[in-house]
């Protein structure tokens, strides 16, 4: 059924798992993630960023919705990396029931006072709300991208934000970046850093770019506290890699059926691993 970003989330906290976030940007995507997670009895997050969502537009919201609430297991729809207050209020108003207010590129305070703005409007229609500290790498220029070098989030910086602004859950900057990694770069994970915020906050944390990272790292980022690893290049990735395969040079492949069922599989592939990866199979019977 329908849950919220902190009701979700909590319960991954409390148990020291990570619910996948998992970018998708049509119809198609979003019915083969939600079978996968039936399948693998997991909670799971719908993540859609604002260049997603001026693709596939809010009115097809309400049709998540209809099919969250037929589902077997959790499921919240999340608008990741909102970049104004304008934004969340169309998130909110379409029926998101979790969102995130991206302003790790601005000052301090000026993050601090755009996010304790949207805390107040959220919650007080029960959506949840992440935030974020610290500042995530880009390796490519597509809708989630970062800045172009990674600031590593303070402890004592993430305390005064959590403390300030009331934020549900957190995106720390730890070393990842979004998109996929050139192969002369190197992910390294500051699993140190984090094990020092988890004790300092306590609240869900959140990791983003997490695509390409090594399993083991990941794995350990779960093990220290992270309970919430978006997922969108390596999703996309086997989806559309799978896609131009089928179609190949045949120029009368037209239907969806004949061509998306293959590309469908391919993509919950990946995501089953995703899944297992972080510890969330099985774990709707907790809910």
């Amino acid at each position: 059924m329908l849950y919220t970003g902190k009701s979700i989330l909590d319960v991954a906290n409390a148990h020291s798992f990570a619910i996948p976030a998992f970018n998708i940007s049509d119809w198609a995507m979003f019915t083969g993630i939600m079978d996968i997670s039936e399948e693998k009895n997991a909670p799971v997050i719908i993540a859609i960023h604002p260049d997603e969502v001026s693709h596939i537009t809010t009115d097809l919201i309400p049709a998540m919705h209809a099919r969250a609430h037929r589902s077997s297991v959790p499921v919240a729809i999340h608008w990741d990396h909102g970049g104004t207050y304008d934004q969340i209020i169309t998130a909110i108003k379409a029926g998101f029931t979790s969102v995130m207010i991206d302003a790790s590129l601005e000052p301090f305070e000026q993050n601090v006072a755009l996010t304790r703005k949207v805390v107040e409007a959220a919650h007080a229609v029960g959506v949840q709300v992440e935030g974020e500290l610290g500042t995530i790498g880009a390796n490519d220029s597509y809708g989630e991208s970062g800045a172009a070098e990674i600031i590593y989030t303070n402890v004592d910086d993430a305390v005064r934000f959590v403390e300030q602004t009331g934020v549900d859950s957190l995106a720390i900057a730890i070393g990842t970046s979004h998109g996929l990694y050139p192969a002369e770069k190197n992910p390294e994970l500051r699993h140190d850093l984090l094990g020092q915020i988890k004790a300092a906050v306590g609240i869900p944390l959140v990791l983003h770019g997490g695509s390409s990272n090594p399993d083991a790292e990941l794995a350990r980022a779960v093990s220290l506290g992270i309970n919430k690893i978006n997922i969108s290049s390596d999703i996309k990735v086997a989806y559309h890699d799978r896609m131009r395969e089928v179609l190949g040079t045949d120029r009368r492949l037209r239907e969806p059926n004949a061509i998306q069922p293959e590309c469908i599989a391919a993509m919950k592939v990946t995501a089953a691993e995703k899944i297992d990866l972080f510890g969330a199979a099985g774990k709707a019977d907790l809910y």
